[in-house]
């Protein structure tokens, strides 16, 4: 499969540069084989097939294949919103279509030259072959709208190559794959690469997603260096895709590095998104007025600040990276200093070094994914400096990122959630122009910062488990986009309406329960709900023509230092062990009420210590929730009659499904082997290990367990069910504890029981520890056999689960 996906990304590279090679080769005709139209809404498609198989092949390995397909990937869409712009009239002038594309394509023909440098160092020939054509055609299509002796045959050629290479690769590797390594193309063997990829696997970059992200940092820059440099003749609604796509690419790039549990360059992606929609969105309001928008001073003064304080966190990972977010700093301060903003020479001289330095930098990440021999960028001597010193300790390590209750796919966003705060309560102060809201740029600060990054923020709360946090980024995320587009985007206007207060009245009911609720969470949440219901009070006097003279800018004042406290806390807490920077405590304690206050353990299942440490909680006495073969049970000691009735007590064990009996192996029955029928023994040989449960008749064979006076609480006094698990995990503790009771992880009569952080959640403090395995291998539990009457030739089945009656 995962070689599928590579094949998927060459297609789509393929199949995009066999329509430009069309489009090219028809060009000088009259009407063209592809109209812009068209082929710009197929490069769209073709960039979203792109994407996906960039993301799918990241996920297990490491590879150039992903900055490739997300960079052609973004090139795309740019260039084809583009096309159809041009195909649809928007660009009328006969410069509009060359002014609008060479930013896009100078920048992807330096960024697919970089990915073939290094593909060719890092010996992956097909992707530098690929890139390098591609790198190719972008230059000569520059070179072809500065001159027309060129001609568009020699674009053509260049995307004919791509397309032959990719299409030649991919052929092989699917024909590979569905003859099993039988036939294979001379260079496409499937074998082959992956032991190669599993050779360089150790290699590989903690984030290969930042490249793409710096790659995109170079596309913006681009659009403003061009100006500069006179290679186009001014700033238009032709360079807004590039922008713009760059923006949206960067977000998801954004995402994909929680993913990698890299929450710094995440927060620097997220950052330098919004700065692209601010300049895409300055870019297009002189298409319906034909004055340039202004600038709020102090919300750049104080986007500089953040970048200035993430360069020097980032600095302790990455000293080149946070050098290289200093230029972000300046490009901010240059814009402050500037009334006419991005369109101002300023501005765009910062933007060529941010050209550069994403370049170079971009060119250390690209290397460093595969190469065994990396280039240094600083951590070494950071960590020494650090090692020194007896305050500051970094965070390192596997769990370095994991949540509370153990496991999450994403590092946590708060930083940047707390962040975006910051910056859309500051750009609140603006103050323009109430009859033409517009011309002030506050809408991509709100509205991106505090909207759509904040709902980011909350997303990956929300899937780490916070539900509370999750549900106010969540919560104020929507408050400032409806009140954002309403006050800044001109639909709101000189008028004031009482549905207008009602809404704001409903929100802030429902931020005075966030309010109350984070009474029992810390300090710091608690102020920071409590200052956000200033913010809606001022929405509210605002809506009914009572909001005195300053107290706008006195609540958003006061709501950003709280959120910049907050931003500065997590910052720390995620980058030194120790919180530096305290939450606070929960200003009400109950019991049970409160995050981090339950005596409940959480242990990481990949670790052998960990499964220690909870058969010794089981051997005295404690009862665990852990990870098999199908769902997460609940388990406690045979020989411990305490343990086994305080788990039928707090599962409310219904009657007509009592609780059953697991083993590590035959061995244990041996010595009661003579108290079974031969063919009930064969067959729990033959069915075992595996997500099958067999009852069987009760018998003497039950003492042999030592199993004493937990026996009245396992099974019926008929039968007992009991299984043999497929799970290593499982087995090994019950080879160090000896067999154990069993009961699904839940209330009675409730969903099974798939993911560790629900066992903690729907048994409480009942269970005195969870071994943590993440997401269980399946949705459903075992199946359940009767084998009371297998001796007269019949089974039963009490419950078909996982495994179908047949194979039984």
């Amino acid at each position: 499969a995962e070689s599928l996906h590579s094949c998927i990304g060459l297609l789509g590279i393929s199949a995009g540069s066999l329509l430009l090679a069309v489009h090219f080769y028809s060009s000088p005709r009259a009407a063209p084989l592809i109209p812009s139209t068209a082929l710009g809404v197929l490069l769209l498609v073709l960039s979203a097939l792109l994407v996906y198989a960039g993301i799918r092949r990241s996920l297990r390995n490491a590879s150039l294949m992903v900055s490739l397909c997300l960079t052609l990937s973004a090139f795309w869409s740019g260039y084809g919103v583009i096309l159809i712009l041009a195909g649809q009239g928007a660009l009328p002038d006969p410069g509009d279509a060359r002014d609008a594309l060479v930013p896009g394509l100078a920048t992807f023909t330096l960024a697919l030259l970089l990915l073939a440098v290094v593909g060719f160092l890092c010996g992956e020939p097909v992707l530098a072959l690929v890139a390098a054509a591609t790198s190719l055609a972008s230059a000569h299509e520059v070179a072809l709208h500065y001159s027309s002796s060129l001609g568009p045959s020699a674009v053509a050629c260049s995307h004919l190559v791509v397309c032959l290479v990719g299409g030649y690769f991919a052929l092989g590797r699917i024909l590979c794959f569905l003859t099993k390594g039988k036939v294979a193309l001379p260079g496409t063997d499937l074998a082959e690469k992956k032991a190669q990829e599993q050779s360089r696997g150790s290699a590989g970059s903690t984030n290969p997603f930042a490249a793409p992200g710096l790659l995109l940092n170079m596309l913006s820059a681009s659009v403003f260096c061009c100006r500069l440099l006179g290679v186009t003749h001014r700033l238009f609604l032709g360079h807004v895709p590039w922008l713009w796509a760059a923006g949206i690419y960067q977000i998801g790039i954004c995402v994909l590095s929680y993913r990698a549990m890299d929450v710094l360059m995440a927060t620097a992606f997220g950052f330098t998104s919004i700065l692209k929609f601010a300049g895409g969105y300055c870019l297009l309001y002189p298409t319906w007025q034909p004055e340039e928008p202004s600038f709020p001073t102090p919300f750049l003064v104080v986007f500089s600040i953040l970048f200035a304080v993430l360069a020097l966190f980032l600095s302790l990972q990455s000293p080149v990276d946070g050098l290289y977010l200093l230029v972000f700093v300046t490009y901010c301060i240059a814009l402050a200093c500037s009334p006419r903003g991005f369109f101002a020479g300023g501005p765009q001289g910062v933007a060529v070094a941010i050209f550069v330095a994403s370049a170079l930098v971009a060119l250390i990440h690209l290397y460093n994914v595969r190469a065994r021999t990396k280039i240094p960028t600083g951590r070494g001597a950071v960590k020494a400096l650090l090692a020194r010193s007896t305050l500051l300790k970094l965070r390192e390590g596997p769990d370095l990122h994991a949540p509370y209750l153990g496991y999450s796919k994403y590092a946590s966003a708060e930083v940047l959630a707390y962040a975006c705060s910051v910056l859309a309560s500051f750009a609140l102060t603006a103050t323009g122009d109430p009859q033409a809201p517009l011309a002030t740029v506050v809408i991509p600060w709100v509205v991106v910062a505090g909207g759509f990054l904040k709902f980011l923020g909350g997303s990956v709360a929300f899937a780490r488990g916070k539900t509370l946090e999750s549900s106010a980024f969540i919560l104020y995320s929507v408050m400032w986009i409806i009140w954002g587009l309403a006050r800044y985007g001109g639909l709101y206007g000189t008028a004031r309406s009482f549905h207008t207060a009602v809404g704001i009245v409903a929100f802030m009911l429902f931020n005075s329960f966030i309010v109350f609720c984070s009474l029992f969470l810390n300090m710091a949440w608690f102020f920071y709900s409590l200052t956000f219901m200033l913010i809606a009070v001022s929405f509210l006097l605002d809506a009914i023509h009572a909001l005195p003279t300053g107290y706008d800018i006195a609540a958003t004042l006061i709501f950003g230092l709280v959120s910049f406290y907050c931003f500065l806390a997590a910052l720390t807490s995620s980058t030194f062990e120790g919180c530096c920077l305290p939450m606070g405590r929960p200003m009400v304690q109950l019991s049970g009420v409160g995050a981090g206050t339950t005596k409940c353990l959480h242990l990481p299942a990949r670790k052998a210590s960990s499964v220690k440490r909870i058969a010794d909680i089981l051997r005295s006495g404690g009862t665990c929730g852990i990870p098999t073969d199908t769902v997460y049970v609940l388990v406690a000691a045979c020989n411990r009659p305490d343990a086994v009735e305080k788990a039928h007590r707090s599962k409310r064990q219904a009657q007509d499904r009592p609780m059953s009996l697991w083993i590590s192996s035959l061995k244990q029955l041996e010595p009661a082997k003579h108290l079974f029928t031969p063919l009930l023994w064969d067959f729990m040989e033959a069915a075992w290990p595996s997500p099958i449960s067999l009852v069987i008749p009760r018998g003497e064979w039950v003492d042999f367990l030592g199993m004493r006076d937990s026996a009245k609480y396992v099974g019926t006094p008929q039968s007992v069910a009991i299984r043999i698990p497929d799970c290593s995990v499982t087995t090994h503790l019950i080879d160090l504890v000896g067999p154990i009771v069993v009961t699904s992880a839940n209330p009675t009569g409730e969903a099974d029981t798939t993911h560790h952080n629900q066992v903690y959640a729907k048994l409480g403090d009942k269970v005195d520890a969870v071994l943590c395995g993440g997401p269980s291998p399946e949705n459903v539990a075992s199946t359940v056999v009767d084998c009371t009457k297998i001796d007269s030739g019949n089974i039963g089945f009490f419950r078909v689960g996982i495994v179908p009656k047949s194979q039984v």
